[in-house]
This record gives structure tokens, C-alpha cells and sequence, in this order.
């Protein structure tokens, strides 16, 4: 009878056991229990980059990622990827981010911000460009959702609305930075200004350049337009503004249509300095131009990848790693936007469980007590119309890379 007992006993435990067992082993066909993705998972820029942690506060971000702009909004999400990478390997706070392709239209863009704020969006990265963020800024501004972007440089972007701060700088600072390195290094030259009277960049860093230029005696000898419609062809321009004499040809503009203008200077033997601005960062990695065409091109940037500083060095060597080329100015933006955006939720006390209104009054108030110092400058600071203040850094093109003029 005792053996009867014990060998009962021995099949109830071992039932016990095997159920146990099966309990823990769940469903061998969905993800590994911490749900974090595969090491070996490639990229992918339609899906959040998620980190696998709980509680982490979420960042969307919106760009061109295909299309004529793509290399801007391309080079955003890639270098903030890094530094959110960055961030979740410290161990403390995590962030899952989730970029999303606006093609640099104000209408994908205001859908993209929707897809976002489905998705749960409580902080934003971007838009990229001016268009995409004076579209989606509005709509950030009625949902209390706090914005920063890096490179979208009109003041319309933020113009009443206090949610909304910039990473850049402004297209009028541009204008003025530029007609004040003319005037100290250039002086005396013959200007002449080609720019797209349709576009409100460029348009706007022209009007604050000249009203610079005429304060600071430049000669303007000549002033060129164009539109989106007719920028493949610029010698009318071209013709007018060397018959004028100018020696310094200033171009507010993208650099799609720069390397028009560069590439028709060259077939007419005209070639005066070029000088450009933030926009025209980007020209020495378009597909299919001739990079000697841009040798001896100026522009004004708050980033220049040859800078021998520790931070630049190591971010510079942890892009050309993972993407294969050098970064250029936008992916500093986006770099610096990811760790302003991580120093504030911390400082302002934010926690992953509050709302996006809750956290957008915590972030407001703290960017403007924040003294951030990063690829795109040092000691950067910010007022409550949502501007920026830096200082920029002339950079000229010599073989093929941008090197401190």
C-alpha cells in the first residue's frame, strides 16, 4: 500500500512538472519573449526603431526620405538613429523612434504627422524641410505636441506657435550671416543673386541679404529669379550676371538647381565665386554630378565634417561606418535634435506616462532655460519665438570635401 502511495505521488508531480513546462514555452512561432528585434534585422525606415524597452518615451520624425530631398531627410533619420541608439545603450531613459517619409510635401506631411500621432507620437522630431513644417507645425500647435526640427529654417514655421522650435538657423540670419562674411573677407566684389522667388527659403534668406548688403556698402550688380517650373535652365541669369560684371554670384537656393548653375557657368567659361548657404549642403553627394564642377564653392554651415573636435571625429567616424559616406550638415541637425529633445525630457522631469500635451508645457519651458553644446554648435540657446542662437562656420569644397574657408 506505502508503494502504491509513492508511486501516485511520483506520477501527480510529474504531471505538474510537464504542465509547467508547457506554460512556460508559449507559442514558438511569434517573437522571443522580450519582443526586442534581431541584431541581424535590417533597417527599415517604414517601421519604428524600436528598443524593446517598456515605458520608452516615443519620437517621430518626419522627412523626405524618397524623392528630390530625400538626401536631406535621409541624412536626419540617419544620424538620429545614432544617437538614439546612443541613448538606449546608456541604460537609463529609452526612446523608440519612428521616422516617416513626407517627400518634402506640406499634404504628406500633415499625413505622416497623423500616422505619427496614431501611432502614439509624444514628442517631434522635424518636419525636415519648410514646407513639410509650416503644414505639419500647425497641426502640432492645435494638438500640443512639442516640435523641434532641424533644418526647416523659415520663420512662418514657427510663427505663432509656441510648441514649435528650430534646430537651424533662420533663413533672415542666414541672409545676415552671409552679407557679414562677404563684407569682412570678400570686400569689394561685384555681387550678383540668383534665387527662387516662389519658394519662401530661398526668398527669404535673399531679402535679408540684400538689406545687410546695402548696409554693409556691397554692390549688388544683379538680381536673377526663377521658379520650381523653370529651374533646369539658368542662362538667361547666368548671361545677365556676368554682362553686370559680377565677380561673387550668391545663391540661396537647393542644391539641385546649384548644380545647374554650376554645370552652365562652366560650358560659358564663367566663373566668379559661388557662394551658397545651408541648403546647398548636400551637392557633393548627388547622384550624377560632377564634383569638380562645385571646387572652390563657399557656404555658410553650422557643421563642417573635418572639424578635429572629439565629438565631430567620433560621429563622423561612426557614420561613414554605418552609411558609407561622410555626414553632412542635416545629419548633424538630426543628431543634435535627438540629444536636445533627450537633455530636456530629462531636466524638465518628463516621464514616459504623461501625455503629449503634458510633456509639450514641460518641454516649452525648458528648451528656453537649456545652453546645449553639440555638432552644430556651442553654447546654443533658445528664446520663446522658437529661434536659435549660434554662430555659423564658412566652409569651401576642396577636393571634394567641405574643409574650413
Amino acid at each position: 500500500m506505502k508503494k502504491m502511495t509513492r508511486v501516485l505521488a511520483l506520477m501527480m508531480a510529474l504531471c505538474l512538472i510537464a504542465a509547467a513546462l508547457a506554460g512556460c514555452s508559449g507559442d514558438n512561432s511569434g517573437t522571443p519573449a522580450n519582443n526586442t528585434p534581431s541584431d541581424n534585422a535590417p533597417a527599415n525606415n517604414d517601421e519604428p526603431a524600436s528598443t524593446g524597452a517598456t515605458g520608452a518615451f516615443k519620437i517621430g520624425a518626419s522627412g523626405p526620405l524618397t524623392g528630390g530631398a530625400a538626401i536631406y531627410g535621409t541624412a536626419v533619420m540617419n544620424a538620429a538613429k545614432i544617437a538614439v541608439d546612443e541613448i538606449n545603450a546608456k541604460g537609463g531613459i529609452q526612446i523608440e523612434f519612428n521616422p516617416q517619409d513626407d517627400e518634402a510635401d506640406g499634404e504628406k506631411a500633415v499625413n505622416a504627422y497623423n500616422t505619427l500621432m496614431d501611432w502614439g507620437m509624444q514628442v517631434l522630431c522635424g518636419p525636415v524641410t519648410t514646407g513639410s513644417a509650416i503644414a505639419a507645425s500647425a497641426e502640432a500647435a492645435n494638438d500640443r505636441v512639442f516640435a523641434l526640427t532641424p533644418s526647416a529654417s523659415s520663420t512662418d514655421v514657427t510663427a505663432g506657435k509656441d510648441n514649435m522650435f528650430q534646430l537651424c538657423f533662420t533663413d533672415p540670419n542666414q541672409g545676415l550671416g552671409a552679407a557679414d562674411y562677404i563684407a569682412e573677407n570678400l570686400p569689394g566684389k561685384k555681387i550678383a543673386v540668383i534665387y527662387r522667388n516662389d519658394d519662401a527659403y530661398s526668398s527669404g534668406i535673399r531679402d535679408t541679404f540684400v538689406a545687410e548688403a546695402g548696409v554693409k556698402g556691397l554692390e549688388v550688380v544683379y538680381e536673377g529669379t526663377f521658379t520650381e517650373a523653370t529651374q533646369t535652365d539658368f542662362s538667361v541669369q547666368l548671361t545677365a550676371a556676368q554682362s553686370a560684371g559680377a565677380d561673387l554670384l550668391f545663391l540661396p537656393i537647393y542644391y539641385q538647381p546649384a548644380s545647374v548653375i554650376l554645370s552652365q557657368a562652366k560650358a560659358m567659361n564663367y566663373a566668379p565665386i559661388f557662394f551658397g548657404v545651408d541648403g546647398m549642403d548636400g551637392i557633393l553627394t548627388m547622384e550624377g554630378f560632377d564634383t569638380s564642377l562645385a571646387e572652390g564653392v563657399m557656404l555658410l554651415t553650422p557643421f563642417a565634417a573635418d572639424a578635429q573636435d572629439d565629438l565631430t571625429k567620433s560621429f563622423v567616424a561612426e557614420y561613414e561606418k554605418r552609411y558609407g559616406e561622410t555626414p553632412n550638415q542635416f545629419a548633424a541637425d538630426g543628431y543634435d535634435v535627438i540629444y536636445v529633445l533627450y537633455n530636456c525630457l530629462i531636466e524638465s522631469g518628463c516621464t514616459p506616462d504623461m501625455s503629449a500635451s503634458e510633456i509639450c508645457e514641460k518641454m516649452i519651458a525648458q528648451i528656453q532655460k537649456t545652453t546645449y553644446d553639440g555638432l552644430t554648435g556651442s553654447g546654443m540657446t533658445w528664446g520663446a519665438n522658437g529661434e536659435v542662437s549660434k554662430m555659423p562656420v564658412a566652409v569651401i569644397i576642396k577636393d571634394g570635401v567641405y574643409v574650413s574657408a
